[in-house]
């Protein structure tokens, strides 16, 4: 069996996709100029971004910005 593991998505699929990853990317913004931390998923654990996120969650700084400027 042959499966392409990154299929091509149609022009709808795409679209949605668009849409979620701007709404996304609006949301974290939006909190980040609040002031507020976000809860976000790296590999196989949460971590938080932001001045006030919880201790248990926040990642070290250099790991931190690499993220952030990675997306």
């Amino acid at each position: 069996m042959n499966a392409d593991l990154n299929p091509t998505p149609n022009a709808d699929i795409q679209a949605t996709l668009d849409c979620l990853r701007l709404a996304v990317s609006k949301t974290l913004e939006r909190k980040r100029r609040l002031g507020q931390y976000s809860v976000q998923w790296n590999d196989d654990a949460p971590f938080a971004v932001g001045d006030d996120a919880p201790e248990y969650l926040r990642v070290p700084q250099q790991s931190e910005k690499q993220y952030i400027e990675e997306k």
